[in-house]
């Protein structure tokens, strides 16, 4: 499977994070050391997390994620944060009823205009 990256995305806004980990934590009524018992870290690392003096690595998104009945979408990001903004909403809806080959080609282009935005961006930048 061929896998695009592109070079200026961020992927996650740590600035919420604390607050969206010790929320979930506390909603599903554990302490932090019964959430680290869970994920197998130490409760001063969950009180880290929760303070914004540490990230956790994507191995601990994944075993907090699971610990707190959530995904790590849930935890990482802000409702609405990912996915396409209401502009664009209904034709990736439209997208998504796509067969096989038009939603090759419908990725073919969208690859095409993020590159070519992208190499824009950079040579604007340098």
């Amino acid at each position: 499977m061929e896998t695009t990256t592109y070079p200026s995305v961020q992927c996650v806004d740590f600035m919420a994070f604390p607050d969206r980990l010790a929320g979930l934590r506390k909603a599903k009524d554990l302490t932090q050391k019964e959430l680290a018992e869970l994920v197998g870290l130490n409760q001063a690392q969950i009180h880290r997390y929760e303070k914004g003096a540490a990230e956790p690595s994507m191995s601990a998104l994944k075993h907090l994620a699971l610990a707190l009945g959530v995904t790590t979408d849930e935890l990482v990001f802000e409702e609405d944060e990912r996915g396409p903004d209401e502009e664009l909403r209904l034709q990736f809806e439209a997208v998504s009823r796509f067969g096989t080959e038009e939603k090759k080609a419908a990725k073919e282009v969208l690859d095409g205009l993020i590159l070519k935005h992208e190499a824009r961006r950079w040579a604007s930048s340098g």
